[in-house]
């Protein structure tokens, strides 16, 4: 499973999670009568009580521990949300006009032109295009879909040595390695009289 896909279950846990918790309490809140087991007795119940909270004031471990533990929690929650916030692709790339100067290339641009001459390829019905990795060193995701009679090898040999080649030329990249997905675009069955 990706990142992507882990980090959904994990969300979607902890808010059903909280959501059954907080439905719990608002119920009990309004007045309806809780297990035996739950943890608050009724609407006017409080979270921790004097004897739980003063229970262990002689051990001077506990607080600091309680802090502690919630910090890692916090920092914890902190690095989760820095890592799903944090962009995968790239924005630009810096050419080398060969003059000691730069140009900057916009990788939406480049995304687009290499999708626009793979799909202008021979049994190519469709074709997007990503760039992520290192300005200096990036990585091309490249998603075929072919037509029902497509060779997909020669789609494949046609985009490394085409729409590929030419896109790490113009962005005078010494390698652009690629990630490449084909599949066949889905058609109805034929009737046979």
């Amino acid at each position: 499973m990706r990142s992507g896909g882990v980090n959904r279950v994990l969300l979607a846990l902890t808010g059903l999670l909280l959501l059954a918790v907080g439905g719990a309490v608002l119920a009990v809140g309004l007045g309806v009568r809780p297990p035996s087991w739950w943890i608050h007795g009724g609407p006017h119940d409080v979270l921790l009580s004097r004897a739980e909270r003063t229970r262990y004031r002689a051990a001077r471990w506990w607080w600091p521990a309680v802090i502690a533990a919630l910090t890692v929690l916090v920092l914890l929650a902190l690095w989760w949300l820095t890592a799903i916030l944090r962009r995968r692709r790239l924005a630009e790339i810096r050419v080398d006009t060969g003059d000691g100067a730069s140009a900057v290339l916009r990788v939406r641009a480049l995304e687009s032109a290499l999708a626009e001459e793979a799909t202008a390829g021979s049994g190519v019905a469709h074709a997007q295009a990503l760039l992520g990795g290192r300005p200096t060193r990036p990585r091309a995701r490249a998603w075929l879909r072919l037509e029902p009679e497509a060779d997909p090898s020669t789609a494949l040999a046609e985009f490394t040595d085409g729409p590929l080649t030419h896109a790490r030329e113009s962005a005078g990249l010494p390698s652009l390695p690629a990630e490449v997905r084909v599949r066949a675009v889905g058609h109805r069955a034929e009737r046979v009289a």
